[in-house]
């Protein structure tokens, strides 16, 4: 297989494959946070909320600019890593879809004015791309060099994928222990002063309701960038695909909670849709450990080869099999529902 594309982030003293220089990673990242700084100025500065047909015209043009890099890669580095890319941002979005719906259930706890959703979004998803870029890394330097990491990967998948199918009872993180330490620690207005994030009051220095939706927010982030990152790793071990792929899941989703708000509450499938995708991606990663085994208490620490390694275009038809599955059975679902809900006609 070819390989293009950098087997671990930049870290000097480390030797890097050809293609990916330490300036590749330096512009891609250099890239990512002018879009950030774009995205702020040019859309989050002012407060107000989308329209439908901004945020539809926004979405798809970031869905075609992820499509479009990933076509790239599959042309300039082979389509086995543009598979493995695609794979990773199908994963990566649906589970940003997820965690659009619990920052929905956090925004309403804290009665946030929609003219000011947009800033909370943004903030909330800077912290995610920070918190899944330092996961990354840390990601990348296990991989390379204890191989049994992919065990303890897909044994943690496994685990997040029951979670996910059977105990996601849809829990305000906003009124969670964490939460209730945060307010007993910080003095806190009862209204919103506009967007700030403090006040001074009575010559004390109070925390707005906007700040500790931030918080909830950061900490809704933490708990998703350990879904996320050893599930795509799952699909690659390629540091800069999984990378990128975040950066584009990421990409676009203050416009994509605008334009489907009312359609999250309809998506009654998607956790157990979600379970499904993390359950296959830690059965793969445990395959690919006994490939690589290692440890000596498993087969005397030689490989196990007996079953083949799940091939990139069946992970990718299933992810986005299931993903299509889990939306068009909870949409059926609500319907009926709707329907059944309805008063019977004169």
């Amino acid at each position: 297989m070819e390989k293009t594309l950098a087997s671990i982030p930049f870290t000097p003293g480390l030797e890097l494959p050809v293609n990916v220089t330490p300036l590749v990673w330096v512009i891609t990242i250099a890239v990512t946070i002018a879009f950030f700084v774009w995205e702020f100025f040019a859309h989050v500065r002012k407060p107000h909320e989308p329209t439908i047909g901004e945020s539809a015209r926004w979405s798809a043009f970031y869905i075609a600019l992820a499509s479009v890099f990933g076509v790239g890669i599959g042309v300039v580095s082979g389509w086995t890593f543009g598979g493995e890319y695609f794979a990773g941002y199908l994963t990566e979005k649906a589970l940003s879809i997820d965690n659009l719906f619990v920052f929905l259930i956090v925004m309403t706890s804290f009665a946030v004015p929609k003219i000011y959703q947009q800033k909370v979004l943004m903030i909330g998803i800077v912290i995610a791309l920070i918190l899944r870029g330092i996961f990354i890394a840390v990601g990348a330097a296990l991989i390379e060099n204890f191989t049994w990491v992919f065990y303890l990967f897909g044994a943690l998948l496994l685990v997040l994928a029951y979670q996910q199918a059977f105990t996601h009872d849809g829990s305000n993180p906003a009124d969670g222990r964490f939460m209730r330490f945060v307010r007993r620690h910080l003095p806190v207005t009862d209204e919103y002063h506009g967007d700030r994030l403090t006040v001074r009051r009575g010559g004390r220095r109070w925390v707005t309701p906007m700040l500790l939706t931030i918080i909830a927010i950061g900490f809704v982030d933490l708990i998703f960038a350990v879904d996320s990152i050893p599930a795509i790793y799952g699909l690659t071990e390629e540091a800069y695909i999984v990378f990128t792929a975040n950066v584009f899941a990421l990409m676009g989703l203050r416009q994509l909670f605008f334009l489907i708000g009312g359609l999250l509450e309809r998506l009654v499938y998607l956790a157990q849709g979600l379970g499904v995708i993390l359950a296959f991606i830690g059965v793969k990663l445990l395959i690919h450990a006994l490939h690589k085994n290692e440890l000596p208490f498993i087969n005397g620490g030689e490989p196990i080869t007996v079953i083949p390694e799940i091939p990139i275009w069946l992970s990718l038809l299933f992810i986005a099999g299931t993903i299509a599955v889990a939306t068009v059975a909870s949409l059926v679902k609500t319907r009926r529902v709707r329907a059944s809900d309805l008063p019977p006609a004169p």
